[in-house]
């Protein structure tokens, strides 16, 4: 006789037991993964509320869209924009009523013993343009520095022979200018002698160094690039023009910044001063010139803004953009 009775039960009883086993082992696997998600979402709430939700490609002020870099305004321009390659030159139209180069302070009084200059001898002056690019170099790469800004100094082309740059044909009319598009100062070592009547007073040539000079401060700061471009928008000759008096002013500031920083080793008297306050009222706009043909400032302003570097000694006294076009110190 078999048993089976007994043992069928026990087997349905094991089956039964393994079941609820399962459930159980089930349940608590459950159980543990909803622990494991609590505790997650309790986790990313805590960063959250430590850091902050992280921007969209929308959302605040901190999103910026990629590619070309966006303009920047007067507040941005306090600090300038910085990328891989260090510091960047600022953009937009805060470039020239808000530029870095205007929160720095006085140029420094470096040292600047220039030769002695005779203005019969081409290499004479050449040598005493030169040492005194050294020391506008040495003075405005100090101030780059300090306004967070990349620069580098320009080309030097002290011409004795003719020849050819990316903006003119020299010798030219003006015996002196500045190009942009390769970055370099031209200046006849001869040809500004004979333009200035031989002077031998050797401020001159400085000023009219540290004026050309004052255009490539304005290329590396960012500002001849905005007012270009804004001036190429303009319909008519005098609406230009407005733009162009500015900055040739603020170029006589600049140069009037740098003589006054090196007048303790390259000393400039009474006298001198006088000369060279003259020179600029001779290189202005005609008083009887139309506005089509004013573009470096009356004779008053051209004066005014150079003495006003030699006196502040400081690039922002020498912001010509915040002023009207109609204000009387811009024409």
């Amino acid at each position: 006789m078999q048993h089976v009775g007994r043992a069928g039960r026990t087997g349905r009883l094991t089956h039964r037991a393994g079941r609820l086993w399962n459930r159980a082992t089930g349940h608590r696997r459950a159980l543990y993964a909803g622990l494991a998600a609590v505790v997650f979402a309790l986790a990313m709430l805590t960063w959250n509320l430590a850091t902050g939700p992280t921007p969209g490609p929308e959302s605040g002020p901190a999103a910026e869209p990629s590619g070309e870099p966006s303009e920047y305004g007067p507040r941005d321009l306090a600090r300038p924009p910085t990328g891989e390659g260090g510091p960047r030159r600022p953009v937009g139209e805060g470039v020239l009523t808000a530029n870095p180069l205007y929160d720095t302070d006085r140029l420094s009084s470096l040292p600047c013993p220039a030769p002695d200059l005779d203005v019969r001898s081409p290499e004479s002056v050449t040598e005493f343009l030169n040492a005194l690019t050294d020391c506008l170099d040495e003075a405005w790469a100090a101030q780059f520095r300090q306004a967070g800004l990349p620069y580098d100094p320009p080309r030097r082309v002290f011409w004795t022979e003719e020849g050819t740059s990316p903006c003119r044909d020299y010798p030219s009319a003006a015996g002196a200018f500045y190009c942009r598009a390769d970055q370099s100062i031209y200046i006849g070592a001869a040809d500004v002698v004979e333009k200035w009547n031989h002077t031998r007073e050797s401020v001159v040539y400085a000023s009219l160094l540290a004026h050309e000079y004052g255009h490539h401060v304005q290329g590396e700061s960012g500002l001849l690039e905005h007012y270009h471009e804004q001036r190429r928008l303009e319909e008519t000759p005098k609406e230009r023009n407005a733009w162009t008096r500015k900055a040739e002013l603020q170029a006589n500031c600049f140069a009037g910044t740098f003589l006054g920083a090196v007048s303790v080793t390259y000393p400039i008297t009474a006298d001198d001063r006088a000369v060279v306050l003259a020179d600029a009222s001779a290189t202005a706009d005609p008083e009887d010139a139309p506005d089509e043909e004013r573009t470096h400032g009356s004779a008053e302003n051209g004066r005014y803004w150079l003495d006003q570097g030699m006196r502040e000694q400081s690039p922002g006294a020498c912001n010509t953009w915040n002023l009207p076009d109609d204000d009387s110190l811009v024409q």
